[in-house]
């Protein structure tokens, strides 16, 4: 998909690898919605050249708990880098559908962190 044309995603997100200073780009991520029958993909993405997936899943979500899972592995192997953490998942609710959720990841080979983005 073509995310400089596509709509924006309820929940979106960004990497910034803290080791470089720099975006992660190439970082696949996974959205989950936690539903009765367990955890259901219901998008993914790429993160681009500015570490961002701005169209990773519906344009619309329900109140409810979500995770998105990271594969920092992945990210870290095609730089020669050994990290600690061969995937970072995330949960969090969204209670307010009226609301855009942003959920920013840093990371570095063995350290990471996340915060409630706007």
């Amino acid at each position: 998909m073509d995310e400089s044309i596509a709509v924006r995603s309820h929940i979106t997100t960004h990497i910034l690898d803290t080791g470089t200073g720099r975006p992660a780009s190439g970082v696949k991520a996974t959205l989950e919605a936690n539903t009765a029958s367990g955890w259901q993909e219901i998008g993914s993405g790429l993160t681009d050249a500015d570490g961002r997936i701005k169209a990773m899943g519906p344009t619309q979500v329900e109140a409810g708990r979500y995770r998105i899972s990271f594969e920092t592995g992945d990210y870290f192997g095609k730089q020669g880098t050994e990290t600690f953490f061969p995937t970072v998942s995330i949960d969090f609710y969204v209670n307010d559908i009226a609301e855009h959720y942003h959920v920013p990841l840093l990371i570095s080979p063995f350290a990471y962190s996340t915060y409630r983005g706007s």
